[in-house]
């Protein structure tokens, strides 16, 4: 196995484990994406929406199986969730992979701000 795959297993395996985790894996996976293997932003976000899916219908599955889902009001919010990936699918069509890149590197920069500069609230 040549050292490109291998390292690519590995940022796959880790994003993903981060993102179980709730961590922000996707974000890593797209990083990885685009500095490492020179995909287009919108491409990597691509990626990262299937690799997503997976997670998704295991996650589902375990909600349903334990009753944790409200069915009357999931489904209202996954057909406006769908709306809402289709506008910004297309938004990020027109924006265009390099904005769209800079956009994303300023959104992971504030968040990063915010978690460094927040304020922790004590635990009771």
């Amino acid at each position: 196995m040549s050292g490109g795959v291998a390292l690519s297993l590995v940022a796959a395996f880790l994003s993903g484990m981060i993102g179980a985790m709730g961590m922000g894996g996707g974000s890593v996976l797209i990083i990885y994406l685009t500095a490492y293997l020179g995909f287009e932003q919108l491409k990597a976000q691509g990626v990262n929406l299937v690799f997503f899916l997976p997670i998704a219908a295991v996650a589902l599955f375990f909600h349903q199986k334990n009753r944790l889902i409200r069915w009357r009001v999931a489904l209202p919010l996954a057909a406006l969730g769908l709306a809402g990936v289709w506008a910004g699918m297309q938004l990020a069509v027109c924006v265009g992979s390099q904005l769209l890149g800079k956009l994303f590197g300023g959104l992971l920069l504030i968040i990063g701000l915010r978690e460094l500069l927040a304020k922790r609230k004590a635990e009771d």
